[in-house]
């Protein structure tokens, strides 16, 4: 066994990993600086990608950013180091979001680093209707387990609070399309065929639930031209909310990286996941999504999951647009 080198191709598959993760509307919000001398990578925001209307706060990017780390730690393990991760490491750069320290590590390739690792690369969110049977209790036991790891909490409510849960998503959905300003930010990041390789690709356009029951993200409205025609989606769906304990910046991040690492462990299960993030951008519905029953927590993501087709890829920027120097 050897130990590592990190060389233009390895800085390459580091990078190449982190920007697979999911962002909100696809925006990638991240850069990526390499400081040779103590062979660390910084992480930070970028700025000039931020949603002002959509994500005020910054929550989401701080989320979407969170879940690149994730990546980038797996792919650091997977090269053979021990990656140290530091969530927002110096108080007087706030848009340095994270580092991740390359220490030096004889390279051992353990089963579960490596099936996360490959999953980066088949991970895609899928908004298409599940026709598979329900997702095992122990399998979901499992992404309970992920996320914990993580030091956040991902909940599956009962039949009564997930259709609480869907009239909240209903409703965030109905003002995230009546929103003059939130509206006219989403319709300026969808993107048509040969478009820059980030934003909402054309694939992300619907279809929607026929029913009405499921409240997938209708982008479809604001490209009517593009609308597919409405399916019917599962009856019962598998909602998940995933928790933080704190509800500051570092708890945004920690929630994107429990998000990622539940997200690779169901690419691994072969379980397909979609994010309804509609009533997470909007105040006070988001902390009406929180079950007081289960104590203090503030929701971060509410995660659909269960079996059906594998999605379609996300374009994403090439690593060299998002390494600095």
């Amino acid at each position: 066994m050897t130990v590592p080198t990190l060389d233009a191709l390895a800085l390459e598959t580091l990078v190449s990993a982190a920007v697979a993760a999911p962002s909100v509307h696809n925006t990638q919000p991240w850069r990526f600086r390499l400081v040779p001398e103590t062979s660390m990578l910084e992480v930070r925001a970028a700025a000039e990608r931020a949603l002002p209307a959509v994500d005020p706060e910054g929550r989401a990017l701080h989320v979407s950013v969170g879940a690149a780390v994730l990546n980038l730690r797996t792919a650091a393990r997977h090269l053979g180091w021990a990656p140290e991760v530091r969530l927002l490491p110096d108080p007087a750069e706030p848009e340095l979001l994270a580092d991740v320290r390359l220490d030096e590590s004889e390279a051992c390739h353990l089963p579960a680093v490596e099936a996360l690792y490959d999953a980066i690369w088949r991970r895609h969110s899928i908004r298409s209707p599940f026709t598979g049977p329900p997702v095992p209790a122990e399998v979901l036991a499992e992404f309970a387990d992920v996320a914990r790891a993580e030091d956040t909490e991902l909940l599956f409510p009962d039949d009564a609070e997930t259709e609480r849960l869907l009239r909240l998503t209903a409703e965030a959905e109905r003002r995230n399309t009546t929103d003059s300003d939130q509206r006219t930010e989403t319709r300026s990041w969808v993107q048509e065929p040969g478009a820059p390789p980030y934003g909402i690709p054309v694939s992300a356009l619907g279809p929607q639930d026929a029913g009405g029951h499921l409240p997938m993200r209708d982008f479809g409205a604001l490209a009517p031209a593009r609308h597919l025609a409405p399916v019917e989606f599962e009856s019962q769906p598998r909602i998940a909310v995933l928790l933080t304990r704190g509800d500051r910046p570092v708890d945004w991040l920690r929630a994107g990286l429990a998000l990622e690492h539940v997200l690779l462990a169901a690419t691994v299960r072969q379980v397909r996941a979609s994010l309804l993030h509609q009533a997470m951008e909007w105040r006070f519905l988001r902390w009406e999504a929180r079950d007081p029953r289960h104590g203090p927590a503030f929701a971060q993501m509410l995660i659909r999951l269960g079996y059906g087709p594998e999605g379609a890829p996300t374009p994403r920027l090439p690593a060299a647009d998002v390494l600095d120097g």
